[in-house]
Formats: structure tokens, C-alpha cells, sequence
């Protein structure tokens, strides 16, 4: 099931903006691609009022989508503040590829053919990619140009991704990870992917991954520094 499914819009919420979406899909978006966010500031990037948002963070509490937590440290005088994340109900929101599938399809692969078999299919999906993406990026000279080209592809794949600026390098930020199952399985996945992404950036930089959602972070996340 996800976020675009009529079934989601029909079981959480009746209001809806303009486009369609509910505002617990909104809210729960919001938080999927920013992290850990509190009612003030969902009410202020979604436009409602401070008790309109609190009704709608108890709705999504009580669905068991989102959880509270407070911060570590208090931005000023007071009670800490109470910020509201995605639970493990609120991630499976999310496309997932059918993981529990793929997590079969693995296990199945691992004890037909072994480690080595299933090194041959992340090979042959790696040379798949590899052509797609060398075919989207071709003629695409600049640095800046290829990874916006990059988080193109990545998020029609499924990733959520973008391109963010950080002083003199970039980072590639993937709020989503359509086949996390499967990468928390076999890390070979994520190791092709890495490979890929260098690939397509070239010798002018390097890459390096910060953060990594199957091993336990909230997205992935890739620095892209010039050589």
C-alpha cells in the first residue's frame, strides 16, 4: 500500500488540499522526507492552525503511524519539545516492492545457487542500471547537471530523491528505499549502487555514503566532493 492508494485517503482523513492529498498523507510525507518534525512546525509548512494540526497528529497517533519523542536538547527556556515521528506502521506506508517477496526470492536464491549466484544477480541488475543510467546522463557535461539527472532517475525508480548544495560539494539525499528489504538481506545491493552512483559522477569527484536507511538511519544520504 501507499501514499497515492485511495485506500489511505479513504481511512485517515476526510480534509484534503487542493490537490488531493489528505492532510494526514501531507503530514506524513512531511515527516518521511524531513524527519522528526513538531506540531507547531507541521501546522506552519502545511498551513493550518496550531490546534487543527495537533487534531491531526492525534489521528495519525492513535492509527499508530506516528510517534512522540522529545528532543535532547531544548531550543530555549521551557519543556523540551515533543517532536513526532514515523513508526514502523508509518514507514510501511511507503512502497516497499513487495519485501516480503524479495526477501523469499533471496533466501530462495541463496540456497539454490549460494552467495556466489547471488552475486551473479546483483551483476546482471548493476549492468542494467549501468546502461539505463549511462543513457539518461549522456551528453550531460557538467557535474551539477548529471546528479540532478541522477535524483531524476532515482526517484522514478522509487527513492525520493534529491540534490542538495553544501558549501563546495553536493549531497544526494534518498528519502525512500523501495527495496530496503532487500538491501538489509544483502548488502551487495548497496555496495552496486555505490558503485553506480561513482560511475555516473566520474573522476572530477568522489562519493561517499553519510548515512544508510537499511542499516539503520532514516534515509540515505551520499556526499559528492570535487577531486
Amino acid at each position: 500500500m501507499n501514499l497515492t492508494s485511495k485506500h489511505l485517503e479513504n481511512k485517515l482523513a476526510t480534509d484534503t488540499d487542493p490537490a488531493g492529498a489528505s492532510t494526514p498523507e501531507r503530514i506524513l510525507l512531511h515527516i518521511k522526507t524531513h524527519g522528526p518534525t513538531s506540531t507547531a512546525e507541521l501546522g506552519r509548512e502545511l498551513g493550518m492552525t496550531a490546534e487543527a494540526a495537533r487534531q491531526q497528529v492525534q489521528k495519525l497517533v492513535a492509527e499508530g503511524l506516528i510517534a512522540g519523542h522529545q528532543e535532547n536538547t531544548a531550543p530555549r527556556a521551557g519543556r523540551p519539545r515533543q517532536n513526532w515521528d514515523l513508526t514502523a506502521a508509518g514507514y510501511a506506508r511507503f512502497p516497499d516492492s513487495h519485501a516480503q517477496l524479495t526477501v523469499q526470492l533471496i533466501g530462495s536464491i541463496r540456497q539454490l545457487f549460494g552467495e556466489q549466484g547471488l552475486d551473479k544477480l546483483i551483476d546482471q541488475r548493476e549492468q542494467e542500471m549501468r546502461a539505463d543510467y549511462q543513457r539518461h546522463c549522456a551528453g550531460i557535461a557538467t557535474l551539477p547537471k548529471r546528479l540532478e539527472k541522477l535524483a531524476e532517475i532515482r526517484s522514478a525508480e522509487g527513492y525520493m530523491a534529491r540534490v542538495e548544495k553544501q558549501g563546495k560539494d553536493w549531497l544526494l539525499v534518498e528519502d525512500h528505499c523501495p527495496i530496503c528489504a532487500a538491501a538489509r538481506n544483502c548488502q551487495g545491493f548497496c555496495r552496486s549502487e555505490l558503485h553506480l552512483f561513482r560511475e555516473v559522477v566520474g573522476d572530477e569527484a568522489s562519493v561517499t555514503r553519510e548515512e544508510h536507511l537499511p542499516a539503520g538511519g532514516r534515509r540515505c544520504v551520499y556526499r559528492i566532493a570535487r577531486a
